[in-house]
This record gives structure tokens, C-alpha cells and sequence, in this order.
């Protein structure tokens, strides 16, 4: 797809601050961007940068504080990336559960059929227990792009080393994967 609106769901995790190097990789693909963040999250994003990059406001609640942007503000959604992923957001996203604006915008795009790609950044001793997997599994069986596990390109990181995986984190690798899920979608 030479052009599209990919929708951003970052998590409180590490990479989240390094947002902006997902967001200049989809611009230079041509495709405009828009950011959405668990509160978690906003500790570690700058959204003043963040909205001069996408030109649109980041959104982590389901009312805007101003009365002029009512109704919805997004675009049609042509891919969305769920990156950096927490173990509980995979958890909570695949059992359905929507107890945030973050959550519920996701499940919602899920459902549409959206081309969805979605980037754990959780340490090994977490993507080792059996309700992770089941999660992603589960997540993958909705179709759902997963990139955790060697074959998917992303392994998870050892316990006390996450500021050495953030450095290497897959934004290229995801925006590409979505790209191509968008393109494959394309009648």
C-alpha cells in the first residue's frame, strides 16, 4: 500500500518513548499517523511532540477536554499498530476485555477487520508463562500480526535487560508487517 492512515496504540513499556521512529517510518512510506496511549504510557511519551509529528491530538481517554472536537477524530483506519505491547494489554486484548479507551479502540479495529499488528515488549520470564501464550495464540487465531517469538522476528528480552531491547525494538519490521496486512486487504 503506497499510502494509508495507520492508528498508534502505545502501552506503558520502555519503547514507548522512542515512538516517534515508528511514526517518521510510516511518513516516509506516505502514510499519515495517529497516537492513542494507555495512561501508562503517558509517562513515557512527549505528546506535544508526538501531535506536531502526527498533527493530531494523542488520545488516552474517551472525551476530549474541549467542546469545539467533539465527535470522532480519527480517520478511517487503514492498519493499526499496538506497540510497545505490556503482557497485560496482550492478556487483556485477547480475553476481550475493554476496560480502558485504549483497550476498547483496539477491540473495536480488531472487530472491523483491521489489519492489526501488535509488538510485545515483555521480558522472558513473563512471555514464558502459559497465559501469555495462550493469549497470543489466541490473538493470532483473530488473525492478529503477533511478532513475539523467533519466528516472528521479536524475541522476548531477559528479566533487568529491557534498556538494551528498547534500543533494538521492531517499529521498521512492524510498520512493514502492517503495511503489507493493508495491502493484502485491498479489494
Amino acid at each position: 500500500m503506497t499510502s494509508g492512515h495507520l492508528l498508534i496504540i502505545a502501552c506503558g513499556a520502555g519503547p514507548a518513548a522512542d515512538l516517534d521512529r515508528l511514526i517518521a517510518v510510516a511518513h516516509r512510506h506516505s502514510w499519515t499517523t495517529a497516537v492513542a496511549a494507555t495512561a501508562a504510557a503517558l509517562h513515557f511519551i512527549d505528546t506535544t511532540a508526538l501531535e506536531r509529528l502526527t498533527g493530531s491530538r494523542v488520545r488516552s481517554d474517551f472525551r476530549w477536554s474541549e467542546p469545539q472536537q467533539g465527535g470522532r477524530a480519527l480517520p478511517p483506519v487503514d492498519a493499526l499498530i499496538i506497540a510497545p505491547t505490556t503482557a497485560n494489554t496482550v492478556a487483556k486484548l485477547s480475553l476481550g476485555i475493554a476496560d480502558t479507551y485504549a483497550l476498547t479502540l483496539a477491540a473495536e479495529m480488531i472487530g472491523r477487520g483491521v489489519p492489526t499488528v501488535v509488538v510485545p515488549f515483555a521480558n522472558s520470564a513473563f512471555a514464558s508463562r502459559e497465559p501469555f501464550a495462550r493469549a497470543v495464540a489466541s490473538l493470532r487465531g483473530e488473525g492478529v500480526h503477533v511478532m513475539s517469538g523467533r519466528s516472528a522476528g521479536w524475541e522476548p528480552h531477559a528479566p533487568g535487560t529491557g534498556p538494551e531491547a528498547q534500543t533494538a525494538f521492531p517499529w521498521e519490521a512492524a510498520f512493514l508487517a502492517a503495511s503489507a496486512m493493508a495491502e493484502r486487504r485491498l479489494p
